[in-house]
């Protein structure tokens, strides 16, 4: 009869549940779900709420505001610190069209069925929407641009790679776009990498000018622009780095089968020149802060585990009460490279007392959450784990307690997950 009982009581549990928007795949979760210990959170559509807006930009040494509202592509425009506009500059338009060139990411106005209002709605991945949005202000127009610049080579980003590539048709062209970086003679096609700008600046040997000359890139240099980085991560702000590539043949025989999408990607990526940087703003979700005050009261860890820069990390970790204001960075927050200083984890031990007290892991490869709830696991603490992209399933599946997006999440995170929040919440 006791099997029965506990069933029974379960299941009124999981009817309790799906009362606040919590769809439970597996039963034995509601119980596990009263004994955590420790949430490990991803951040992007998580902790956040996905939908990122573009609030600054830098080229060629000059730092720009971008103002405008949600995703609507008619207001607000690129402006010079100063108030003027500076939608017409070198590197504010060779920046954006080449970010575009390396978008998927549409945004299209729509009517909301519920009250008949029109709205303007990105298709695509959130970190784009921000960049064609901007694109928008200046000009550019997605659908347009992918016309007119014929796309010969995509790499997409993964979490590992921490940039996509892409490679466009510019035969004919003497420059890049109307008032933008001029081509040398004979480029045929233009190579454009958007991604985390610490791992960009790593393959860059050349930067553009406010002019619109062409610079060589110096250790000196690339230090000032990571400082350019660490103050607008000091700001919560997501910082993507651009930079393109010209050449007047691809560096691979795109008739060779056998070659790779690593292959071509390595080939294409050498001897890259900086374009620019933008920062986009991800606002948290509504109730977050007190959500992770709540869990701490009731002695419950809260850990975010995500891929952006650790500046990034550490200020939006502030703003949801992950750390607090008297928390010592040094002591709670972590760059991933730690787990892994020559690129093979470090011994269970040392990771097991890295994990004991760090709420914040940064730059986090996909490997890398999985090992961390391992970890955790490890030292007898009930692990639950968060999240909503493909990147998330292994961990979610290892955690005791996998929780998905219903929402925003991916068919993989939900299929991997024990339990799904229908409502994002």
């Amino acid at each position: 009869g006791i099997p029965l009982c506990v069933t029974i009581a379960l299941s009124i549990g999981c009817g309790e549940m799906v009362k606040r928007h919590v769809l439970v795949r597996k039963l034995a979760a509601v119980e596990t779900l009263g004994s955590a210990s420790v949430i490990c959170t991803d951040k992007t559509g998580t902790l956040t709420e996905g939908k990122m807006t573009m609030v600054h930009m830098w080229s060629g040494g000059v730092s720009y505001d971008v103002f405008g509202k949600g995703f609507d592509p008619t207001q607000g425009g690129v402006f010079f610190l100063n108030g003027q506009p500076a939608s017409k500059e070198v590197g504010v338009r060779t920046s954006l069209l080449a970010a575009v060139l390396c978008c998927n990411t549409i945004v299209e106005e729509i009517v909301s069925p519920e009250t008949n209002a029109k709205k303007w709605e990105p298709r695509g991945n959130s970190s784009e929407a921000p960049i064609v949005v901007a694109a928008r202000k200046v000009g550019y127009h997605e659908n347009e641009v992918a016309k007119e610049y014929s796309r010969v080579l995509e790499v997409p980003f993964s979490s590992s790679r921490k940039m996509m590539l892409t490679v466009s048709d510019v035969a004919g062209r003497t420059e890049l776009c109307s008032g933008g970086m001029q081509l040398p003679s004979g480029t045929n096609y233009f190579a454009v990498c958007k991604g985390a700008p610490n791992f960009i600046l790593n393959y860059c040997t050349e930067k553009l000018e406010k002019d619109g000359s062409v610079a060589q890139m110096s250790d000196p240099d690339k230090k000032s622009i990571l400082r350019v980085v660490d103050g607008y991560s000091n700001k919560a702000l997501r910082v993507l780095a651009i930079a393109g590539k010209s050449m007047s043949e691809l560096p691979f025989d795109p008739k060779d089968e056998e070659l790779t999408t690593d292959e071509k990607f390595e080939a294409c990526r050498k001897g890259l020149r900086l374009l620019g940087l933008v920062a986009s703003i991800d606002p948290e979700r509504d109730g977050v802060p007190e959500a992770v005050l709540d869990a701490r009261g009731a002695g419950i860890r809260v850990v975010m585990i995500t891929g952006d820069y650790l500046k990034t990390a550490t200020a939006i970790a502030h703003n949801v009460n992950i750390l607090l204001p008297e928390d010592n960075e040094a002591l709670y927050a972590v760059d991933c490279a730690k787990l892994r200083p020559e690129g093979d984890y470090i011994s269970h031990r040392e990771m097991d007392r890295i994990t004991a007290n760090v709420r914040v892991f940064a730059r986090a490869k996909p490997e890398d959450k999985l090992e961390i709830v391992k970890s955790l696991q490890r030292q007898h603490l009930v692990t639950a784990m968060t999240g909503d992209g493909v990147n998330d399933a292994p961990a979610l599946n290892q955690a005791d307690i996998g929780v998905a997006m219903g929402i925003q999440g991916t068919e993989v995170a939900k299929g991997a997950s024990d339990m799904i929040l229908t409502d994002d919440n």
